[in-house]
């Protein structure tokens, strides 16, 4: 007998709100839907978020989740049914539309954080945090000595205070997602929302966000957090909301067995092993070397005296902590930032007079600015296919033949049903998905991975692992960057440690590095 969804505390959630003056707010949804080019994202959804509740949104890519938060938060409309009804309560008065309140709503996540490098929003992190303050998206209105005071009190309390003159295209991803906390907090929101806000951090930077929230206890502040991870589960949250095929599956008190019910299912067998790739006698050829490589960002240094050497058919993971160099090293190897005078990189096949496109003609490169720079009107075959070029969108329309690899590369990464559909139509998880077939499109020699599982849910990282060790397997050079031991390939050959900007150590894996675990 099957058994139909599971609701926890569901009815209290979608009766008439008392209108209280409060300065939180109380959201309604009921019969909510939203699609996309005739593709269903949310279905029916009936959800209430209360002043003092802390709501943990769970559930697999492609679920709703992140569009959902965008309804929360007036972004993306519902498709009218008829049935939609939308009720935001805040200081005593009914509004049916979010318009009247969305400046009361702070939003946090990976697409509103990707905006500033799109628009290149290169302003120093005192100066985006003071646009919390004024609730604008980019600096408008001087800063007062209180205003001051306030930044520097919030990046005190997220540990951040050596961020505050540096600009924001300079700083890593994680530190990116701290100050853009900072600039939510500034807001004093009646509703927060973070969308997968533990992305992209490293152990430290994690636990200052996961203390934050958990000082939230004390606060009537009404918040909503998406994860696909147990571990991102803060103490203080109060209810858990599943998200399936863009229903409530679940939704009512967090308790043990409600979070074993929401997560429990995630969690993946160990990918089978593969044996690194047979030692070779002979030298393989250099792919690519920097030699004493300083690298300067907006006239800040960012990798200090850089010795790297990386031959073909082996695994090197670059690790270290936000802020750490690791996307700059990726960058500049793909060509996107210059090494300073005195230092060298040298690519193969690459010599004066030949332009750096034929590098990345054999280049597979996954980074969170590319996954940024896609257009979004753009379909999925044509995206995957843009990757043949090298390029951001096409000029042109694909051959036959080109359709033909595209649509190879969808099919081994489990995307044919996503051909025809828009990137706007898919998940932040999704989209990463596509980013690996447009990888993988040109039978790449080498593959450049940076943060390449972030915002993947547990399954799809476990597939995308297995997929990754079988090129190494086949292979193929790999260099990626991450700050998880469990995402390190298992025929990982070499390591470079970053810290600051140098190098702490490069070299061979060492016996104390272990080989990833079963995503948890």
């Amino acid at each position: 007998m099957t058994r139909g969804p599971v609701v926890l505390d569901f009815a209290p959630m979608v009766t008439e709100a008392r209108p209280l003056r409060t300065r939180f707010l109380d959201v309604s949804l009921t019969h909510v839907a939203l699609a996309y080019d005739g593709n269903p994202v949310l279905r029916d959804v009936r959800w209430r978020v209360r002043p003092g509740e802390r709501w943990v949104l769970a559930g697999g890519n492609g679920a709703g989740k992140t569009q959902l938060l965008k309804v929360l938060a007036g972004d993306v409309w519902p498709t009218p049914t008829g049935r939609e009804r939308l009720r935001y309560v805040w200081r005593g008065q009914s509004h049916a539309q979010p318009e009247a309140v969305k400046e009361q709503i702070a939003y946090l996540g990976p697409e509103r954080q990707d905006r500033y490098e799109r628009y290149d929003w290169n302003f120093t992190a005192t100066a985006i945090i003071g646009t919390g303050i004024h609730r604008s998206d980019i600096p408008l209105d001087p800063l007062t000595p209180a205003n001051h005071r306030r930044i520097a009190s919030l990046l005190a309390r997220l540990k951040i205070t050596h961020l505050a003159r540096r600009r924001f295209l300079t700083l890593s991803y994680g530190e990116r997602r701290l100050v853009l906390l900072a600039r939510a907090l500034a807001w004093k929101p009646a509703l927060l929302l973070l969308d997968e806000v533990a992305n992209g951090l490293d152990v430290g930077h994690r636990e200052r966000l996961m203390r934050f929230l958990t000082s939230t206890a004390r606060s009537q502040l009404p918040w909503v957090l998406t994860t696909h991870h147990a571990a991102d589960v803060p103490a203080s949250a109060t209810h858990l909301a599943v998200l399936r095929d863009g229903r409530i599956e679940r939704a009512g008190r967090i308790t043990p067995a409600a979070l074993r019910a929401a997560f429990g299912s995630q969690v993946a067998a160990k990918s089978k092993p593969i044996a690194p790739p047979p030692r070779r006698t002979r030298r393989t050829r250099v792919l690519f070397s920097l030699e004493h490589a300083t690298v300067y960002v907006d006239g800040v240094r960012i990798l200090r005296d850089i010795d790297l050497s990386v031959r073909e058919g082996e695994c090197w993971v670059v690790h270290g902590g936000n802020g750490a160099g690791k996307s700059t090293l990726l960058k500049t190897v793909y060509g996107e930032h210059p090494v300073a005078v005195g230092g060298h990189i040298r690519r193969h096949g690459v010599e004066p007079g030949v332009p750096l496109q034929d590098f990345r003609a054999w280049v597979g490169y996954i980074a969170p600015q590319l996954q940024t720079d896609q257009p979004q009107y753009l379909n999925v075959l044509d995206t995957v296919g843009s990757g043949l070029h090298a390029s951001i969108g096409l000029n042109q329309s694909l051959t036959a033949a080109e359709r033909r690899k595209a649509l190879a590369s969808l099919a081994r990464f489990g995307l044919s049903q996503f051909a025809s559909r828009t990137l706007r139509a898919l998940s932040y998880g999704q989209l990463r998905r596509v980013l690996f077939a447009r990888a993988w499109v040109r039978s790449p020699r080498l593959l450049l991975l940076d943060e390449p599982y972030a915002g993947i849910d547990t399954p799809t990282r476990a597939a995308l692992a297995g997929q990754v060790d079988a090129m190494i397997a086949q292979g193929l050079t790999v260099v990626i960057a991450t700050h998880h031991r469990e995402e390190w390939p298992v025929a990982a050959t070499h390591e470079l440690e970053l810290s600051g900007g140098r190098s702490m150590y490069c070299g061979p894996v060492r016996p104390t590095a272990q080989h990833r675990k079963p995503p948890r």
